[in-house]
């Protein structure tokens, strides 16, 4: 008898012991707080002063980039070198352009209030069809399997290509709270990277749990000098695959920075 609750009382202990170091590594890893880094430039390249920028990627080597606002919205190909347009097309004046991304070699392109996925031929630029988004547009990026987009909220979506169908949602936190204003996305080595509409930070993200990993702080990246009263906020990010460099750039912004990838410096 003394030895069965001897036995039990054990393993309760043991039982406790589990739960309580499961509890303790569930709080250590909700209150893990994001590393902060600041933007190190490594090239700063042109970029087209009149471009409203929503959208910035590469595919397979070549930049592309949607330019925003009503009557104005376009959508390009652009000339590293010098920020000039290779080829682009214009949107309707009814439609606000917002984020971008190629993925089956088709482009998807977000529209803001208008419920509509825009999608064209990568090669022709011709309008293939639209899709139905159920809620604004904002950022777009693609992990290779799905579309993932922002709406301005805390939470980001998992989209079909095909239907544009929710597949999941990520809730974003920041050191524990819920961080809005998701705007901007480009997919890094398995991490979203976004900017923070209306702030110099981009928040880079980890899509298993939704938790900020690292900020980056860009402030006063656009030096005073190059300013005037039509510069807008920071917002762009593109990433190519082929030489491992990250580029951003911001709402009429006269230049675009290459800058260094902090989670990869030695």
């Amino acid at each position: 008898m003394k030895k069965s609750v001897m036995t039990l009382l054990l393993a309760s202990a043991s039982a406790f012991s589990l739960l309580a170091s499961h509890t303790n590594r569930e709080v250590r890893e909700s209150t893990v707080k994001a590393v902060a880094y600041n933007v190190k430039v490594l090239e700063v390249l042109p970029h087209d002063v009149n471009a409203y920028t929503q959208g910035l990627f590469f595919h397979k080597g070549r930049l592309f980039e949607s330019s925003g606002q009503y009557g104005q919205s376009f959508f390009r190909e652009v000339d590293i070198k010098t920020g000039r347009s290779l080829r682009s097309f214009n949107l309707l004046p009814k439609y606000f352009a917002e984020g971008s991304v190629v993925m089956n070699d088709k482009i998807y392109l977000l529209t803001w209030m208008e419920r509509e996925v825009l999608i064209y031929d990568l090669i022709t630029f011709k309008q293939l069809g639209t899709l139905y988004n159920p809620r604004e547009g904002w950022g777009l990026t693609t992990d290779g399997d799905y579309l993932i987009a922002s709406d301005g909220s805390a939470t980001i979506f998992y989209h079909h290509p095909a239907t544009f169908r929710e597949i999941k949602r990520l809730e974003v936190t920041l050191n524990g709270k819920p961080i809005k204003e998701i705007n901007e996305l480009e997919y890094i080595d398995g991490l979203i990277w976004a900017n923070i509409y209306g702030s110099d930070m981009i928040v880079i993200i980890d899509p298993l749990d939704g938790k900020v990993r690292a900020t980056i702080n860009c402030k006063n990246l656009l030096p005073h000098s190059l300013r005037t009263s039509r510069t807008d906020v920071l917002n762009g990010i593109a990433y190519n695959k082929e030489t491992g460099s990250i580029y951003i750039t911001g709402k009429y912004w006269p230049k675009m920075f290459r800058i260094e990838n902090p989670l990869k410096k030695r």
